[in-house]
């Protein structure tokens, strides 16, 4: 198992490969293709395959973290408050 394999298996553990007449390509549950999203191509090589499937699993995620739907304003006004006392403790704390 290469490090490619091990990355895109932590992040979607039922990810199996498939071989078919365009090549080799990484599959997850009902034969989605990880690849297909980011128009990478099928291979004919299975560790390639893993490489272009580690690829986009890394995408994935960045763009699930980034997303700006993911952020709430609630969250966002609690960071700055915790940012906000900080400040006010160092001025506090200055100022003896």
């Amino acid at each position: 198992m290469n490090k490619a394999q091990r990355r895109v298996l932590k992040r979607f553990p039922e990810a199996k490969l498939s071989v078919d007449e365009n090549g080799y390509r990484i599959v997850v549950v009902n034969n989605v293709s990880l690849t297909e999203e980011y128009f990478l191509p099928d291979t004919n090589d299975d560790e390639q395959a893993w490489e272009y499937a580690a690829i986009a699993a890394k995408v994935t995620q960045n763009f699930n973290r980034t997303h700006p739907a993911r952020i709430d304003s609630t969250s966002l006004e609690e960071k700055i408050g915790r940012i906000e006392n900080r400040k006010r403790k160092g001025r506090v704390n200055a100022k003896r």
